[in-house]
């Protein structure tokens, strides 16, 4: 029998966003609610398994790992990239390497919600009055103010809007962004200087690469206003979390909103987690339900499709 491992499914959600009866043959599928570390226990774990359902960039697939998994014929991953699988090397065992649609909303969704949290207290508000208090902070008012976008793409242009529709005056950088491309999205482009400097907000929305990781350092940390907030939906390593650390616990910037670190699940000894001001959450920014519908569905979709010779979805090398 086809032996189909899902990983990472903290909430057990494969089995209600899919209906995995609709494959051409019977098949035994095994969904994981813990999350490996560790190499050699992903590889005791997957031995066995003709087909892997990954989801995202969770739990890295390296040449090392992929060559100890001699039965393995198809990896899904959700969504359209996984940077943390070695497609070269995959190709080479001869593994079909797959992907999904997405949701695009999720993440803008909870973007904003961090925003809100931070800049109102939220939960150190709910907490508060929890205990029987009343009224402990001050928050910050958006209306009128600047957000600053690093990454005008796909998501960080539906978080412009919606500053635009708050009131705020909306800024942005990235690498390649230009000042046509920022008109079209209906906010000024400006240097990145300019926008660490002047921005009550800022949004973090760029892909994790060698160009972008830790492009938000000690620099751009200093140059942020002590009443100005970070959120970052991104990808964790984008933040320099030593630095931001550092201007958290030294009150050089108000607050930040997390939802994406260095290491995921965050460790439990992760200084985060005690950082003051901060407000976290455990990479929400794609559990939603109509995410999970598309990931979960059309991950059956191309285990069916691959068991019955149709084309599917495949990401190749770069």
């Amino acid at each position: 029998m086809l032996r189909i491992a899902v990983l990472d499914d903290f909430q057990s959600a494969a089995a209600d966003f899919a209906d995995w009866s609709q494959l051409p043959e019977a098949a035994d599928v095994v969904a994981f609610r813990d999350h490996l570390d560790d190499e050699d226990a992903v590889a005791e774990r997957l031995a066995g398994f003709d087909v892997v359902i990954a989801m995202r960039e969770r739990t890295p697939f390296p040449r090392s790992l992929l060559q100890r998994l001699p039965g393995l014929r198809l990896l899904v991953t959700t969504g359209a990239r996984n940077a943390a699988i070695d497609l070269a090397a995959a190709a080479d065992r001869g593994i079909t390497v797959c992907g999904t649609g997405a949701h695009p909303t999720g993440t803008v969704e909870l973007t904003w919600a961090l925003v809100l949290a931070v800049a109102r207290h939220v939960p150190e508000e709910d907490a508060g009055l929890r205990a029987g208090g009343w009224q402990r902070t001050v928050g910050i008012d958006l209306a009128g103010g600047t957000l600053g976008v690093v990454g005008l793409g796909r998501l960080g242009t539906r978080v412009a809007r919606i500053g635009a529709a708050f009131g705020m005056d909306v800024v942005a950088w990235s690498q390649n962004l230009t000042a046509e491309r920022a008109a079209e999205a209906g906010v000024r482009r400006v240097d990145k200087d300019e926008l660490f400097a002047t921005a009550d907000v800022v949004t973090v929305h760029l892909v994790l690469s060698e160009r972008t990781r830790g492009l938000v350092g000690p620099d751009e940390l200093a140059r942020m206003r002590p009443t100005a907030i970070l959120v970052n939906t991104s990808r964790g390593p984008v933040v320099d979390e030593a630095a931001l650390l550092a201007a958290l616990h030294e009150g050089r910037i108000a607050g930040a909103g997390l939802d994406v670190y260095d290491r995921e699940p965050l460790p439990a000894d992760s200084p985060l987690r005690s950082a003051p001001r901060t407000v976290l959450t455990p990479h929400l920014g794609y559990v939603t339900r109509d995410t999970y519908a598309v990931f979960y569905g059309e991950a059956v979709e191309d285990v069916a499709a691959f068991l019955r010779g149709d084309p599917v979805r495949v990401l190749h090398p770069a």
